[in-house]
């Protein structure tokens, strides 16, 4: 998403799945075998000129924050090192604004409200603000966060039969009712998988990835080329 003055490439590296999944259920040494095999195949392609950056924040925090605590002692320093390069795609585009590579004039200028909630292990292990600072780049773009907590889904937690019931309570304290308030004009932002699926379930609104809605905002190219020489 870089502009004239940046230019940015993604590559696909080889690597597994991130091992959150097997962590959320109690799977230590299968989760303890994934991360290995990761921080091996990582370990010599990501840097901080080559970051690795993820949309999901439960799966990407999980080589961040678990990884240099539950490989095997030899790959610490490795796993230590991986994680000081690993970034949400909201960490990575906040950083890019600041650095000016990506700016105001790429994005639409109409006027539209996003309505965020934020996935819990971002909240816990990070911060929404750059996801703000994200969706806050188009400038008539107002950006709120909803005032919730688990969404009630919780990973794989509300879709167990078992714990349907207490998982749609959740929602209905604040999420649902906050979605449900929101006009049809409100675009509903929540950068959890689980988290937009509970949304879709619980309240019949399709929730957006922060990252989608600001692919959504980009003008075409023609358009921004006439804007620059407008300036």
């Amino acid at each position: 998403m870089g502009s004239s003055k940046a230019s940015n490439e993604a590559h696909i590296p080889e690597h597994t799945i991130s091992g959150r999944a097997y962590l959320s259920k109690g799977f230590l040494k299968k989760a303890k075998t994934i991360a290995n095999e990761n921080v091996r195949l990582l370990k010599d392609v990501i840097s901080g000129e080559t970051p690795l950056v993820g949309i999901e924040p439960s799966a990407i925090l999980c080589f961040r924050d678990e990884y240099p605590e539950l490989v095997d002692e030899l790959l610490r320093d490795d796993a230590e090192r991986l994680s000081e390069h690993v970034l949400m795609i909201d960490e990575f585009l906040a950083a890019e604004i600041d650095k000016g590579h990506t700016t105001k004039e790429q994005f639409t200028r109409e006027k539209r409200l996003v309505k965020l909630h934020g996935q819990c292990l971002q909240k816990a292990l990070a911060s929404t603000a750059t996801t703000i600072k994200m969706l806050s780049l188009p400038e008539n773009y107002t950006v709120e966060e909803i005032n919730s907590g688990c969404s009630g889904m919780a990973g794989a937690f509300g879709y167990e039969a078992e714990h349907y019931d207490i998982s749609m309570k959740i929602g209905k304290l604040v999420l649902f009712p906050a979605v449900r308030e929101a006009d049809d004009t409100t675009i509903i932002a929540a950068p959890g998988t689980s988290c937009r699926r509970h949304i879709k379930d619980g309240t019949g609104r399709t929730a957006t990835h922060p990252v989608e809605v600001l692919r959504d905002a980009l003008l075409p190219l023609n358009a921004r080329y006439t804007d620059s020489c407008n300036l």
